[in-house]
Parts: structure tokens; sequence; C-alpha cells
């Protein structure tokens, strides 16, 4: 028996008459929280480059997988063999310059589209895109499948231009008193940023949670070295100088 086949045995085991009580009550939603945290949980393991974590984490979302997968297969929905075999077909179809060695005529990603265009009556090119997922990584996914199709700008200049314009909306909208239109011109704003983002191949979500995490250890600086309920703001301004000249000269 393989690896993976005893981690599937294990699993079954635990959702089994002998098995273990708080395995066997959980439920399909209950795992949409334990997934959240261990997606997290991997996420900081890459970006720290920590093998040891990274190599737990992913084990923990595998064993997750497997769990909901015996939770359907106790439902007689489908089996971990019937996500097996349906995400190998669907991995072999959709790369047939590899399989098929075929000479792609367009970009891979664009004839990736057609494919799934083919395998699905109800496709679009927008659809399965979680509308509970980040809003930073949901208008980056947006935007890069339309980008696949040539639905993008054509320079980075033009960005930047459409960018300055939306903040002038933003300060018009102020001007109005309008809270609707203001918060309208602070999506679009933002919005256009995350195009900025991805033509420099950068995922916004990531940018923001490095910055966030950059602001947290500079606040923490000055927590460290002053009272904020009682300094100024001058104050706190030169502590956070301080530790950015650290920071920029290695300290």
């Amino acid at each position: 028996m393989n690896e993976f086949s005893k981690l599937v045995e294990l699993v079954a085991t635990l959702r089994g008459e002998q098995g273990c009580p708080w395995d066997k009550k959980q439920t399909l939603p209950a795992f949409k929280t334990f997934l959240l945290e261990e997606v997290y949980e991997l996420i900081e393991a890459i970006e720290k480059d920590n093998v040891q974590a990274l190599k737990e984490e992913l084990g923990d979302l595998l064993f997750h997988i497997i769990f909901i997968a015996q939770i359907c297969e106790e439902q007689k929905r489908f089996d971990i063999r019937d996500i097996l075999e349906g995400e190998y077909r669907k991995m072999y179809n959709r790369h047939p310059h590899v399989f098929l060695k075929e000479t792609p005529e367009k970009p891979i990603q664009k004839r990736w589209e057609e494919i799934k265009k083919e395998e699905k009556e109800d496709y679009s090119l927008l659809s399965n895109i979680p509308a509970g997922i980040p809003a930073l990584l949901r208008a980056y996914t947006i935007t890069r499948r339309v980008a696949r199709v040539g639905f993008d700008w054509e320079r980075l200049e033009d960005i930047y231009e459409k960018m300055h314009e939306e903040i002038g909306e933003l300060k018009k909208a102020e001007g109005t008193g309008d809270a609707a239109a203001v918060k309208e011109e602070i999506g679009d704003l933002l919005f256009t940023i995350v195009n900025i983002s991805r033509f420099h191949n950068i995922d916004p979500e990531d940018a923001l949670r490095a910055t966030s995490e950059k602001f947290i250890r500079r606040f923490n600086y000055i927590e460290k070295n002053t009272d904020v309920t009682k300094s100024s703001l001058s104050d706190m301004d030169n502590l956070w100088d301080e530790i950015k000249k650290m920071e920029k000269q290695g300290g």
C-alpha cells in the first residue's frame, strides 16, 4: 500500500464505527473554516520559505481534502478516486501541446480558455471566481482572466493615466458629500491599482500583506520606545523615520 492509500485508509478509520468521536461528527460546512486556516498557514510557510513548515502544511491540507472526500463517499456522492481521475483527465485534456504533441497555434493561456469553453456549456471567462475570496485577490484574478483574451491595457503608462483620472473623480465625489459615490470611486481606484500590480506580475494581495507586516513591525518599534497614548505625532514620526533608517542600513 502506498503512502497516499495509507492516509486515505486512516481517514476512513477515523470516520468508522470504532473511530474518533470528534472526527465522526464533522460535516462539510465545518471545513470552510478549517480550509481557510490551513491555506493561510501554507501561504505563510511559503512566504517564510520554511521547508519544514511547508511540508507539514501541505500534509495538513492534503489531509483535509481526503477527509472531505471521505464524507462525500459516505454520502454516496463520489470518492477520492473520482477526484483523482477527474483532475487527471481535465489536466491531460487542457495540455494537448504536452501530451498530444500539438503545436500551439495561439498563446497557451488563450487555448486553455477555449478548451474550458468546449468542456462546459455554461462557460464564462469570469465564472467560478468565488465571491468570498479577498477582494484584492478577486480583482487580480478577474483582470488576469480577461487579459488572456486580449481585453487589457496596451501600456502601463495608460493605467497610470487612468489612476490619476480615478483620483480626480474621487476628489470630485468627496466634494459632493455623496458617500455612495465616494465608495464607488475608491473601488475604481483600487481596481486600477490592481491592474498596475498585475502589469508588474505582482500579486497585490502579497504586496499589501507585506506592507501590513512592515507597518506592524515599525509601529511595534514606536511602542517599544515611547508611550503612544501620550506621545505627540511628531515624536512618533521621528521614531518611524528612525526604524526606517535602521531597516535600510540592515539594522
